[in-house]
């Protein structure tokens, strides 16, 4: 019964503020688009504790805050359940119109080795967890954090994190020669 009392107040609730909203000109409630943009980076800063400027991508700061939560899965490609491989895949596909191979090993032999100082917003990181070879893959973002699939879902962690210094193995950016590479591929009719 509370439950549905609850329901109805909030019902008209939202009612009375939608017709507050339409008796309202419109130039007070549209903003520009760049000040719109301006409210979306600030509000990005905030959640990813990284300082968005105006050079940032905001394609790219809008898809991880889509994903952040997603749960982990091996092998996963989805919503549903992602892995680190598959969470960078969609991201450059998406963000980047890139398409790159499926693994973070087989994704480290299309980039050239950038030293962690230089890392740039959309750059690789890869690491070695318990491991000789490269078991995991994140997108650089900025302030030295970066966004990936891990084994608690789609995050934003930081390198400087005891955990993430401990195993990171080198950043990379993806190879000139391999972009243009898909974009003579993306040119040829199929």
């Amino acid at each position: 019964m509370k439950k549905t009392l609850l329901a109805i107040a909030l019902f008209f609730s939202v009612l009375a503020v939608q017709a507050q909203t339409k008796t309202v000109p419109n130039q007070a409630t549209e903003k520009a688009p760049e000040e719109q943009e301006s409210l979306a980076k600030d509000y990005l800063s905030q959640i990813m504790g990284v300082a968005l400027n105006t050079t940032s991508n905001m394609k790219l700061f809008s898809f991880v805050y889509d994903w952040i939560g997603t749960p982990y899965r091996f092998g996963g490609g989805s919503k549903k359940g992602i892995d680190c491989s598959g969470f960078t895949k969609q991201l450059y596909e998406q963000v980047f119109n890139l398409d790159i191979k499926r693994n973070s090993r087989d994704i480290f032999s299309m980039v050239s080795p950038v030293k962690k100082t230089d890392l740039k917003e959309g750059d690789l990181v890869f690491f070695k967890i318990r491991s000789r070879s490269i078991s995991h893959v994140g997108i650089y973002l900025g302030g030295n954090r970066f966004a990936h699939a891990s084994s608690r879902g789609v995050a934003v962690s930081s390198l400087d994190d005891n955990y993430y210094s401990r195993y990171f193995y080198k950043g990379g950016r993806l190879l000139a020669s391999f972009r243009k590479e898909l974009a003579i591929t993306e040119e040829q009719p199929q």
